[in-house]
């Protein structure tokens, strides 16, 4: 697994590594050389660019809204409440509209602070529900109103607004650190969210996010008068870019953005494997369906309890997505499987038992022809069956020669096959199903694995009163 991490990962996260480097490098290096570029370009330039980026933020959050995706009505909140500040912070340059004045200090110093609270919500799972996007443009409509009245209020009066935070003052260091913060926290999230999908576009947010931290950087500690200081919001405008552009290229596919919220849940990864997971495990999956469709549609169930109890295990991204995938696609051997033994109405005799016995090898060795599937997918295809007694198949594997995600993929393996309708047998109750698992729970499955597939299943209440009914 770690191999296939860095063969696959690293490479992208040394590339986003050293784009996020770039701005602060640059910073560094001359950041407080003295610059006298005049108020009027940064009336212009500021307030033209951040009144663009403004409209774009609005019409991110339109879209969103229609859509009823609400981590994108939460994205373009924090995109347009940053954009309005910015777009005042500009109009308020000394000298062009108004006079010296607190409001370019105030605006320049609350920008990416507010921004950065903004998109922190993106961990609140209640958040980011559907039926929440009334909520959240309220929010959105609330902010906007404050910031114009506080423009409104610097503009005509500007003696009003207080000429805070100054540049490297304790007000402006304790706002950096709580700024940085925020964005580090963001960057995890975003970085989790990479190792989940693979997809680059969403290491820009990474890289966007570094651009928007050093932009705080220079918009606390440096003045007008240094170069940094004006690279800064170059930085700014940036970094509000690349964070936007996943956003933006989710929609367009017709997905949910997820970049800033640490990734896909588990019912998300499995339902849109396209999406997620790649167009080759989707191509898969549909050739599955076309064989049986009982069989793909037992195997995206066990994938989704699989990954449900990687995070009741605490399995990070990476392996998340090797059980998603494992899961979705651990029966693709029965591809081989002839129709007559796959489908017959009723109990296979011994003779068709060996024959279905042989899938695992079978789906191992196509996705070994395929190629492109990490060894710890492949293993997951070809250890499905075995038990930690040795008495699984092919290979009767035991104990320690079992890793934890093929012990979890067992445990919702058997579960589901127990539970479902066959030709030849009615389903098992829940009750009955997961008594078995506990029987069997230190001889032939994991005691761990069982115990987290109970957690999982008793949250589920639609899915445990469904039963009973």
């Amino acid at each position: 697994m770690r191999a296939v991490l860095r063969a696959r990962a690293a490479p992208a996260l040394a590339v986003c590594t050293a784009g996020a480097v770039l701005p602060a490098a640059a910073l560094a290096l001359v950041g407080r050389t003295e610059a006298h570029l005049g108020n009027g370009l940064h009336f212009w330039g500021v307030g033209a660019t951040a009144l663009a980026a403004f409209a774009a933020a609005l019409a991110l959050t339109i879209v969103g809204s229609r859509r009823g995706d609400a981590r994108t009505v939460l994205v373009g909140t924090a995109f347009s409440v940053m954009a309005a500040l910015l777009t005042l912070h500009g109009l308020s340059s000394p000298g062009v509209l108004v006079g010296f004045n607190g409001l370019v200090s105030f605006t320049g110093g609350a920008t990416l602070p507010v921004g950065a609270a903004v998109l922190a919500l993106t961990a609140l799972p209640s958040v980011q529900r559907p039926q929440n996007v009334g909520r959240l443009l309220v929010l959105q409509i609330t902010l906007l109103a404050a910031v114009v009245a506080v423009g409104a209020t610097g503009m005509l009066k500007p003696s009003t607004v207080p000429s805070v935070p100054e540049p490297g003052s304790p007000l402006a260091v304790g706002t950096l650190v709580v700024g940085l913060l925020l964005f580090g926290f963001l960057a995890v999230r975003a970085v989790n969210t990479f190792l989940l999908t693979r997809r680059r576009a969403d290491l820009l947010v990474v890289v966007g996010l570094a651009f928007l931290g050093t932009s705080l950087v220079a918009a606390l500690l440096l003045t007008y008068m240094h170069l940094g200081w004006w690279l800064g919001h170059a930085f700014e405008l940036i970094g509000i870019l690349l964070v936007g552009i996943p956003v933006a290229v989710d929609l367009h596919r017709g997905t949910q953005s997820r970049s800033l919220t640490g990734g896909p849940r588990a019912g998300e990864l499995v339902s849109a494997e396209e999406a997620f997971l790649g167009a080759r495990v989707r191509a898969l999956t549909l050739r599955l369906a076309e064989k049986d469709e009982y069989t793909e549609e037992h195997t995206r169930r066990v994938a989704l309890r699989a990954v449900q109890v990687g995070e009741e295990l605490g399995l990070p991204p990476s392996r998340l997505r090797t059980l998603a995938t494992g899961g979705l696609l651990h029966d693709i051997g029965k591809l081989s499987v002839p129709d007559a033994i796959l489908k017959k109405p009723g109990p296979l005799d011994g003779d068709e038992f060996v024959v279905i016995k042989l899938h695992p090898e079978w789906g191992h060795r196509l996705l070994g022809e395929l190629g492109g599937f990490p060894d710890a997918v492949r293993r997951l295809v070809l250890d499905h069956h075995e038990r930690l007694d040795g008495s699984g198949y092919p290979n009767g594997l035991v104990g320690g020669e079992l890793d934890l995600e093929t012990r979890i993929l067992a445990v919702c393996d058997v579960y589901d096959a127990l539970i479902s309708d066959r030709v030849y047998r009615s389903a098992w109750s829940h009750e009955r199903a997961v008594q078995l698992l506990r029987d069997e729970a230190g001889t032939s499955f994991d005691q761990s694995c069982v115990a987290a597939l109970e957690q999982v299943l008793a949250r589920d209440a639609s899915f445990v009163l469904g039963l009973a009914v």
